[in-house]
């Protein structure tokens, strides 16, 4: 599948602001199923300095400073991006869980540095005895990690509600698991957290997933939005995604942009501002499928 992707983000303010820097995470992270084609992000007011580079995680990242007064901030990214379904996989050829917890567990580290960051709590995965609880009817003695993590994925789309108005930011996993309602970053939370609770390595992946309109309706512009899943480690098979708000393995339909611990790491947009009062953010995001005859701008 080819994308053609378009991230609009406006900031009004309430007061001038006078000074600003950001850190965006907006362009789509190339990878082995994942070509970026096209990749350009625009900002208004022009900064005075940019800085386009590759972030901890591997992931492109873009850092701005802002130097003339302004009530609002336009911010544009657009894509084209192809994406490749990843190959059958037998979730149950990957390692018992409770083998892999042992070999990671120290001293015993095995030598993959990037997985072995991903074992330890983080911002929003902070490990609890009531998440614990809720984890651990799916780690049967024995059981395939993979197949853990597939379980998990189902029971949280089945246990819990999907609501947008329930939860923001700051909500922590206890609180999603007494309330059973929140959104895709809850949702993402929660299966990272629950894994690296019983000592096995997941990460969070932000990005965006095509929709389609409900039957008879015409699709809306932009009325897409961004999306959160994870994704788990295995020896021998690698990461394998996981979307629980969609109970689904991903395949060509979901686009990364970034890799992180959490949402905390590769946030869309952060920044640190002189003035603005309070403000304001709308945001239009579209994900439009584009014919592969048609897509024939140059890699990037």
């Amino acid at each position: 599948m080819i994308f053609e992707v378009s991230h609009k983000t406006a900031y009004h303010y309430t007061a001038p602001v006078a000074q600003a820097h950001h850190l965006v995470h907006l362009a789509p992270r190339p990878h082995e199923r994942q070509r970026v084609m096209h990749q350009s992000i625009v900002f208004s007011p022009k900064p005075a300095s940019r800085s386009d580079f590759t972030d901890y995680f591997g992931n492109p990242a873009s850092a701005v400073a802002i130097e003339n007064s302004h009530s609002e901030l336009l911010i544009h990214s657009t894509s084209v991006v192809e994406v490749n379904a990843p190959l059958a996989l037998d979730l149950a050829a990957s390692t018992p869980w409770d083998k892999l917890a042992f070999d990671l567990a120290p001293p015993r580290w095995i030598p993959d540095q990037d997985a072995a960051q991903y074992l330890m709590p983080s911002h929003h995965t902070a490990i609890t005895h009531e998440l614990i609880a809720f984890a651990e009817p799916s780690f049967a003695a024995g059981r395939p990690v993979l197949e853990c993590a597939r379980d998990l994925t189902h029971r949280i789309f089945t246990e819990f509600a999907y609501d947008g108005a329930a939860t923001d930011i700051a909500t922590t996993t206890d609180e999603l698991l007494n309330i059973r309602r929140g959104v895709c970053q809850d949702f993402a939370h929660l299966l990272i957290a629950a894994m690296r609770a019983f000592g096995l390595p997941a990460r969070y992946v932000s990005g965006y997933l095509l929709t389609y309109p409900p039957e008879g309706k015409e699709r809306l512009i932009g009325a897409d939005a961004s999306h959160a899943w994870a994704s788990v480690w295995s020896p021998g098979i690698g990461w394998v995604d996981f979307d629980p708000t969609n109970d689904i393995i991903p395949l060509d339909e979901h686009i990364t942009i970034a890799y992180g611990r959490d949402f905390h790491d590769v946030s869309p947009v952060t920044g640190v501002l002189l003035g603005g009062g309070a403000h304001q953010v709308d945001v239009a995001v579209d994900v439009t499928p584009i014919e592969k005859q048609a897509a024939t701008i140059r890699p990037v």
